[in-house]
């Protein structure tokens, strides 16, 4: 099936640009009137580039799509997130030519030729990659309804020559789907095999080999606190992960883990891999919280992703560190400039997109050392622009989608100047790979199974200056035979390599060598080392506890001897990491230590977290109003680090320490944070309440601020307000004419409390207050268009996210249970029936569950607007456009 369509033509860059968020240069920005294309107009560009938008799929009944890539004839091959695969051939630039749009006829599952349903034969992907005269699908399906394969990576063959794929292979079925589920697919540098990347909430099927080993545990001493509002809960280590593929015989190999949920992979002209992992935004201001980042994917590598409150630091030696934190985002597709033709300047540069802010980052790499550093600047962006995939053509001209979650879809093309330049990869000056990059990768190939030779490269390597080649020795070490290095590990003399070796130890060893491995700590000289060494010690007690087991007696006197006069440290991580291990170990004068560190920490503020959250208020206040609200009352990171530790020791306190601990959770509900701030304070609360006495307890559960508990922040009033009218039935076309119509000179107050009076402020946070049990609204504007906001509001089922939908559950006596499944623990099932009241849990013991399957039916209510009238309807919607800002151009006619 063929349609015809028109390109729109292309715009300039002219205007200057805001900072970004960690860059000090300015750039340009494009705005040219001469475009007729609006969608065109809202875009910033860089100084010299060209933008034009070829296609929009949601115009013509083609879906959303998320997914892209090129085949050997320059055509683009997409996937609508719900749905089919099409292919098209765009115009040269400069060329007025129509596109043609074919919707691709994939054969369904042979084993379902009975059933009558209607199937896309193979579709809803979130990856695509045409190599080896082979189209790879990375299916990821919520949907068995409308689709006739699940979740995994298949190939698609063209066997009789005419132009249509009619061979599909599964080459291997992945237990996970969703927006953490089965990622994208990219060819290696060598034209050789395939890399894959998958979402934390995707299982790690057996594979054929591991560069990490995966004996992967939570590895944390903390008290483990799974999210409160039930994300993740029952996701455990190893997390997102990332694989290499042999195309011919299906031979998988872990590479790297440890990620929330990267969506895309990418590899520079050196052949080194990076991923753009996400944030878990749900933990703004928790000590815990990691923004989005660009990670380099080295073998073996991990990067500390676990669920709730055990994520690692990224100064724990067993992980490795990001090369650059970006900030709150939603992290979608990476590419690496090489086949761009773009100036000198964009060399051995990355490309990250951000579906919420619509931001395409420039990520300029700089080699240090066996890894690189990197600086970051703003190449693009829109609002809204919700960023979904995007490729560098065989033209040399940057292609993306926007789209996802049923949003409008458009396919764009970025240039520069005439298109005519060098390629980035043609161009003179690539940096030349340095001592240690070689190094880490001579390692890398000791890794994934014994091998001789292995102990005699890696073990020098133990005490290596440069982080990335410390880690990729200690992991080819792990790979060899425990009995071949266990005791060499015991003897080494040189502190740093008797700590990687003892960590090591402590991961690969058994419960018989605990006292040995505790034995060889204690002889590393403390004082002699610098503050990032003594964490990796204090980091190897930790693992050692946690592998081996807690030592006792004599050796447990030793280690507190040995660690106890070093706590407290000048050093915030340093703090954090004797806290933790000495409360664990009941060590005589932790708690009260603990106690005075809490009265008085100051977080950090060289941290590039709450940096770049400052920043983002300054480049774009329509979202940044939001991060302006958390930061005014934003909650102490190190104190509320020292509160979780403390809500596990049971012993040390005195009756004035319990007054002053329990009376910081009352100031702690005032602080603003994100989603799950508060869910994690009362957990907080609740596991230190169960180390008090009976007749202590309503004592303490009173000062700690149990009145506060279902009381968010500066809760929106209710609504006082109520809509004059007439309301009508709203349908989406008579709600879009007449907010079309114009929002100007709204009415800011009264969008305020038709946001409550709609009960949006029930489930909805806007800049940091109201309900929970729905999605932020604050950065609505910045993704979704008037219609989208609409159309979510009248038809609140036509798209669900996995992360807000309810569950079925089917029980043995034929009843069923409706609710959003929150966690599952102890053989129960607790769900969350009310959405207004969301903290009330319904409990349903696993045994009795038959089977469960996702809700089509949305937890958000239809008709919420139908009390509106017109004005008041385009003065909720100019509220939820503007996040909330009561000085957007909307309300006071001020551009």
């Amino acid at each position: 099936m063929y349609r015809n369509f028109l390109p729109v033509k292309p715009i300039a860059a002219a205007v200057a640009l805001m900072v970004l968020v960690f860059s000090c240069k300015e750039g340009d920005q494009s705005g040219s009137a001469a475009s007729s294309d609006p969608k065109v107009e809202r875009l910033k560009l860089q100084p010299g580039f060209k933008a034009e938008r070829l296609f929009g799929p949601s115009d013509n009944g083609d879906g959303s799509w998320v997914a892209m890539t090129f085949d050997d004839k320059g055509r683009i091959i997409a996937s609508d997130q719900y749905g089919a695969l099409y292919r098209m051939k765009v115009p040269a630039i400069g060329d007025t030519g129509k596109i043609s749009v074919e919707k691709l006829v994939i054969p369904n599952d042979p084993t379902l030729q009975n059933d009558t349903t209607p199937r896309v034969g193979i579709g809803f992907a979130h990856g695509l990659l045409y190599a080896f005269n082979s189209l790879y699908v990375m299916v990821n399906n919520l949907n068995e309804k409308a689709s006739s394969r699940t979740s995994g990576l298949y190939r698609l063959e063209d066997t009789d020559g005419d132009d249509q794929f009619d061979k599909v292979t599964q080459l291997k079925a992945l237990k996970g789907e969703g927006e953490h589920g089965p990622h994208s697919i990219i060819l290696s540098p060598d034209k050789k095999s395939l890399y894959v990347v998958i979402g934390n909430h995707t299982d790690v099927p057996p594979l054929d080999a591991y560069q990490l080993p995966s004996n992967w545990h939570e590895d944390n001493l903390f008290p483990l606190m799974t999210d409160p509002n039930g994300h993740a809960v029952n996701r455990k280590a190893p997390g997102g992960w990332i694989a290499k593929v042999d195309p011919e015989t299906n031979r998988w190999e872990m590479i790297s883990a440890g990620y929330r949920n990267p969506f895309d992979i990418a590899f520079n002209a050196a052949g080194d891999l990076f991923t753009y992992d996400s944030d878990m935004e749900w933990d703004f201001g928790l000590p815990w919280y990691r923004p989005t980042r660009i990670c380099h994917v080295t073998g073996g590598s991990e990067f500390g992703w676990r669920t709730g409150d055990s994520k690692w630091s990224p100064a724990y030696p067993d992980n490795l560190p990001p090369v650059l934190n970006i900030g709150q985002g939603s992290p979608t597709n990476l590419m690496y400039s090489g086949n761009a033709r773009f100036p000198e300047k964009y060399k051995n540069t990355l490309f990250a997109f951000d579906w919420s802010f619509g931001i395409i980052y420039a990520i300029h790499l700089k080699p240090n050392g066996a890894s690189y550093s990197a600086d970051g600047e703003e190449f693009l962006s829109g609002s809204p622009l919700p960023l979904t995939d995007g490729e560098i053509g065989p033209d040399g001209a940057m292609y993306f989608l926007t789209g996802g979650r049923r949003l409008e879809s458009d396919l764009y093309r970025v240039y520069y100047e005439n298109n005519k330049g060098k390629t980035i990869s043609e161009q003179e000056g690539t940096p030349a790979e340095t001592a240690e990059n070689k190094l880490r990768k001579q390692l890398e190939t000791y890794m994934g199974a014994p091998r001789d030779g292995a102990l005699d490269l890696a073990w020098p390597s133990l005490n290596h200056q440069d982080r990335f080649v410390r880690y990729a020795a200690r992991i080819a070490v792990e790979h060899q035979p425990v009995n071949q290095w266990q005791q060499r590990a015991l003897e080494e003399k040189d502190p740093v390599a008797a700590t990687t070796a003892l960590i090591a130890l402590a991961r690969q060893g058994d419960a018989g060598l605990r006292d040995q491995v505790f034995n060889a700590l204690v002889n590393i000289d403390y004082a002699k080392l610098s503050e990032s060494q003594q964490i990796d010690v204090v980091r190897a007690f930790e693992l050692a506890i946690l592998r081996l087991g807690e030592p006792t007696g004599a050796v447990k006197e030793k280690v507190l001897t040995y660690l106890d006069p070093h706590y407290p440290a000048d050093g915030n991580e340093l703090n954090r990491e004797l806290s933790k291990v000495l409360v664990y170990m009941n060590a005589p004068k932790a708690v009260e230590k603990t106690m005075t560190l809490l009265a008085s920490a100051k977080d950090e503020e060289t941290q590039e977290t709450f940096t770049s959250s400052s920043d983002l208020i300054m480049r774009n206040p329509q979202y940044g109003m939001d991060i302006a609200a958390m930061l005014s009352k934003v909650p102490p990171r190190q104190q509320t680090y020292y509160a979780n530790v403390l809500s596990q020791a049971k012993e040390g306190w005195t009756p004035e320490l319990r007054d002053q601990y329990f009376r910081w959770f009352y100031t702690a509900f005032s602080y603003r944070g994100g989603h799950s701030f508060r869910g994690f304070i009362n957990n907080m609360r609740t596991n230190a309440l169960k180390t008090v006495s009976k007749t202590e307890f309503a004592h303490f559960n009173t000062i700690s601020g149990d009145s506060l508990v279902n009381r968010p922040a500066n809760q929106l009033s209710e609504a006082t307000v109520q809509p004059k009218g007439p309301g009508r039935r709203w349908t989406l076309d008579d709600a879009t004419a007449v907010v079309d119509s114009g929002l100007t000179n709204r009415n800011f107050e009264q969008g305020k409390a038709m946001f409550a009076a709609a009960l949006c402020s029930s489930c909805h946070t806007m800049k940091g207050e109201g309900g929970t049990s729905g999605p932020d609204l604050t950065q609505l504007g910045t993704r979704f268009s008037t219609k989208d906001i609409l159309e979510a509001i009248i038809d609140p089922g036509k798209t669900i996210s996995d992360q807000y939908g309810a569950t079925i559950f089917y029980l043995k006596d034929g009843s069923s249970v409706l609710g959003r499944l929150v966690k599952e623990e102890n053989g129960m099932y607790a769900v969350s029936q009310n959405p207004f009241a969301p903290e009330v849990l319904k409990e349903i013991p696993v045994k009795d569950v038959v089977r469960t399957r996702v809700s089509d039916v949305s937890p958000m209510l239809p008709g919420l607007i139908n009390r509106l009238n017109s004005d008041e309807l385009k003065d909720l919607i100019a509220y939820l456009v503007s996040g909330g800002n009561k000085d957007n151009e909307m309300f006071t006619g001020k551009k």
